[in-house]
């Protein structure tokens, strides 16, 4: 585990994430955060330019993140080449069944043999062409942050649920008080894995700069 190139490797891993583990802040990110003790440059480093502006919102809630606060910040972060040469060599191992699905090539093949082959292989290539395809989808439960308690909410709601794209479908909705009169945005949405990447979703929220401080994945399942 561990980021080799911190800035480089950071971004990478959160091309497709919003922590460093899980759907939301965590000791992980704390240990990452620290590590890396200015922020990224935004042109170069987009992805963890946005990860470390959202945890500097979260500063004053470091210490009471869930995780292990005692682990060094090396100890996560995508796996190294030795931890995964195992998958990388059974994916190649399964790769070579896939392709030997009519006998060894040391077997002495004739015309009529090659003719089957080629038939079988044509009469497995429309089998799987015609198999329809699934459409993963997933049901995200999203919190929005506002400024402060004169953030008009549904100013905030409206602002969101504006954001229409093919693939995503908004849900329903409350507010959830968070303390000093305070209450966030939780909303429900379902979106196809495919065609709605979160992370720019939420950099889209985030650009409705008058009523939205922040927005985190509070809750994702799989249809």
């Amino acid at each position: 585990m561990g980021f080799s190139d911190l800035q480089g490797s950071l971004e990478q891993h959160l091309s497709d994430k919003s922590y460093i583990e899980g759907y939301n802040p965590s000791q992980a990110d704390v240990a990452v955060y620290k590590e890396l003790k200015s922020a990224p440059d935004a042109t170069q480093y987009p992805h963890a330019a946005r990860w470390y502006k959202h945890l500097t919102s979260y500063a004053a809630e470091h210490g009471s993140l869930p995780g292990d606060a005692s682990k060094p910040y090396h100890e996560y972060g995508p796996a190294t080449a030795s931890t995964s040469k195992a998958p990388a060599a059974a994916a190649a191992a399964a790769d070579e069944d896939d392709i030997d699905l009519f006998g060894s090539d040391d077997e002495e093949v004739d015309e009529a043999a090659e003719k089957l082959k080629q038939e079988r292989l044509a009469a497995y290539a429309a089998k799987k062409a015609n198999k329809p395809k699934t459409i993963a989808k997933s049901v995200v439960t999203l919190d929005v942050k506002p400024w402060d308690d004169e953030t008009d909410m549904k100013e905030l709601e409206a602002a969101v649920r504006s954001i229409h794209k093919d693939g995503l479908t908004w849900g329903l909705s409350k507010l959830v008080p968070v303390g000093y009169g305070v209450s966030k945005l939780q909303i429900t949405l379902v979106v196809e894995d495919e065609k709605i990447s979160l992370d720019d979703l939420q950099d889209e929220i985030a650009e409705f700069e008058d009523y939205v401080q922040s927005s985190d994945v509070q809750a994702m399942q799989k249809l």
